[in-house]
């Protein structure tokens, strides 16, 4: 996000109100986007049977890449290389980040296995904190994700989840928070919405070699083709376009934290359309993950109001 200089007195109530639609602007982008992506991630696990999870992942990455790529047709001749360089490393991380997730999704419920990649951009946002009251949040929406992820049951008869798909979920939570720095980064250095779709096309063909076998499953078959294009939309060309155009009117502290609704969310997905219920602990966990979120919206919204 760019500065400018001190502007006069006149203006400072106008300039304030401007932050402060930014920021408000960003909490309501990265809430559809949080959705969008549930919902696209609970149909992704009707493709897994067909397709395997690096397949679908490739998949829904590969026909979001096409359609933005139609949509958008970004003009990359005039691009630096340090343009290129950022939007290669945010569609490394978008493939990482994906690939793993939905690798852990096959194992794990819905719920939990967004639970912990959840920990990969609350650490980020810890790192980035500079205030106590900051920091309070930080620690409340943890023990709000954590006690979301022990409260959740479903499909082990009570037992622990699978270890596997911790890990997977674990290195997941490591490539999202590379891609909010990455994608911060691509968003300041290509304008509009040609970064994501670049940036969509590298990860696909960094899935490529891994996923394209189990994607070759849905090859000349409407229904699983159909499905996996609902996939690529509702968990890739939205929310990653509205995500993209969140880091730009967010701090990436402040966008971190937002995305504390996305277990929240994850639960409501999982119960709707994968028959995965939570019990009331889980219920008044994701509460607190939501009072910390706006908690730590508003923060940042009256530190950005005090500091102009």
């Amino acid at each position: 996000m760019t500065t400018t200089s001190a502007p006069p007195a006149p203006a400072t109530p106008r300039l304030a109100g401007g932050a402060k639609g930014r920021q408000e602007k960003a909490v309501l982008l990265v809430l559809g986007s949080c959705t969008s992506f549930q919902f696209g991630a609970a149909l992704a696990t009707h493709l897994f049977p067909v397709t395997g999870a690096v397949g679908a992942t490739l998949l829904r990455l590969g026909l979001a890449a096409i359609v933005l790529l139609a949509v958008t047709r970004p003009r990359v001749r005039g691009w630096s290389r340090a343009q290129w360089r950022s939007v290669v490393l945010f569609g490394v991380s978008l493939a990482g980040m994906n690939g793993f997730y939905y690798a852990a999704l096959a194992r794990l419920p819905l719920s939990a296995a967004v639970t912990i990649q959840f920990l990969g951009p609350l650490t980020l946002s810890a790192a980035l904190s500079r205030r106590w009251r900051d920091g309070c949040w930080i620690v409340l929406a943890l023990l709000g994700v954590l006690t979301l992820g022990l409260a959740d049951r479903h499909g082990g008869g009570g037992g622990g989840l699978d270890p596997l798909g911790v890990v997977f979920a674990l290195v997941s939570a490591a490539f999202w928070a590379l891609y909010i720095v990455a994608g911060s980064r691509a968003g300041a250095a290509v304008p509009g919405r040609s970064g994501v779709a670049v940036a969509m096309t590298a990860g696909a063909l960094v899935l490529l070699p891994f996923g394209a076998l189990g994607a070759w499953h849905v090859v000349g078959r409407p229904a699983p083709m159909l499905l996996a294009l609902g996939v690529a939309l509702l968990a890739s060309v939205v929310p990653y376009t509205l995500e993209f155009a969140a880091m730009r009117r967010a701090p990436r502290r402040v966008f971190g934290i937002l995305l504390s609704l996305d277990p929240a969310l994850a639960t409501l997905a999982g119960w709707l359309l994968l028959r995965q219920h939570s019990s009331p602990v889980a219920i008044a966990a994701v509460a607190v993950v939501i009072t910390a979120s706006v908690g730590s919206t508003l923060s940042a919204r009256d530190s950005n109001n005090q500091s102009r």
